[in-house]
């Protein structure tokens, strides 16, 4: 199952600057995700990030692989519009090559243990065959502001 950017806004509560994925190219049903990240010399951050030199900060990398483990999270879920995915935490983080203008993130992120309210995944992020990051990171299920607490009754 692909995914355009108008189902990933759908999906997301994200929205420019911070939101970090353009496409879903694959998805294995509570196994893994694929998405893609088209990093332009556009991006907000690249302003401060190095004027001279511009590369993609690692912490965006990371949280452009959490918000596709965010997407793989919601799409399975039936009450998804009042839920949020918090990152819960990150391990074993690396950074192996500077990520540029131009290039294009491809996201994998495998599900390494899934539980109801929490998930914990392995994030790889590629600039074509070579890989550029990597990391494990956890992430929990809250309940929206202003959605979840409507239904409950009073």
């Amino acid at each position: 199952m692909a995914m355009d950017i108008e189902k990933i806004l759908e999906l997301m509560p994200h929205r420019y600057p911070m939101l970090l994925v353009d496409r879903i190219i694959e998805v294995e049903s509570e196994k893994r995700i694929v998405g893609l990240k088209n990093v332009t010399f556009n991006e907000a951050f690249f302003q401060g990030h190095f004027p001279d030199d511009p590369v993609m900060p690692g912490v965006m990398i990371l949280e452009a692989m959490a918000q596709v483990g965010c997407l793989f999270i919601l799409a399975g879920l039936d009450d998804r519009e009042e839920k949020l995915v918090y990152f819960a935490g990150i391990d074993n983080a690396r950074f192996r090559r500077p990520v540029r203008p131009g290039d294009q993130l491809r996201l994998e992120i495998t599900a390494l243990k899934i539980r109801s309210k929490t998930c914990k995944m392995r994030g790889e992020a590629y600039v074509g065959d070579e890989l550029a990051a990597e990391a494990e990171f956890m992430s929990m299920l809250v309940p929206r502001k202003g959605r979840a607490e409507k239904k409950s009754p009073s």
